[in-house]
C-alpha cells in the first residue's frame, strides 16, 4: 500500500503510443556519430531536413518489447559495421531509458552513403 491507501498495482498503467517511440529511436539514431541527416525535396523544392526513418511494430506478448525497422544514411567515408553497432546501443538505451521498452528485435537498412555536409562541421 502507497501512502495514500491504494495498493501500487490499482493505480493504473502507462501506455506510450508507437509513434512517441518512433520518434525516440529516430532521434537516438540521428545523435551517432556518422549517420547523417540531409535535405528532403519534393518535385525539386527544399522542404527542409530529414534523418534516419523508423517503423515500430508492437505487441507480440511482452507489451514492453517492440520490434523496430530503421533506415539510415551514413556519412561517406564511414565504418558501416561499427557505426550500425553504435545506433543498435544508443537505440536500444534510450528506449530503455525514456519509455521502459526493450527492443526485441531491430533490422537496420543503410539508405545511402553520403559525403560530409558541405561547411559548418556537423555537431551532436
Amino acid at each position: 500500500m502507497s501512502e495514500n491507501g491504494v495498493a501500487v498495482e490499482d493505480r493504473g498503467r502507462l501506455e506510450i503510443h508507437p509513434s512517441v517511440l518512433r520518434k525516440i529511436v529516430e532521434h537516438a539514431a540521428d545523435q551517432v556519430q556518422g549517420t547523417l541527416r540531409h535535405e528532403r525535396r519534393l518535385a525539386g523544392i527544399d522542404v527542409g531536413e530529414t534523418g534516419a526513418s523508423a517503423k515500430i511494430i508492437t505487441g507480440s506478448g511482452d507489451a514492453r518489447a517492440v520490434d523496430v525497422r530503421l533506415e539510415l544514411t551514413l556519412q561517406y567515408p564511414a565504418p558501416v559495421r561499427s557505426v550500425v553497432a553504435a545506433v543498435r546501443a544508443k537505440v536500444g538505451d534510450e528506449l530503455q531509458r525514456l519509455a521502459g521498452h526493450r527492443v526485441r528485435a531491430l533490422t537496420v537498412t543503410v539508405a545511402g552513403l553520403r559525403g560530409a555536409p558541405t561547411g559548418a562541421a556537423r555537431t551532436r
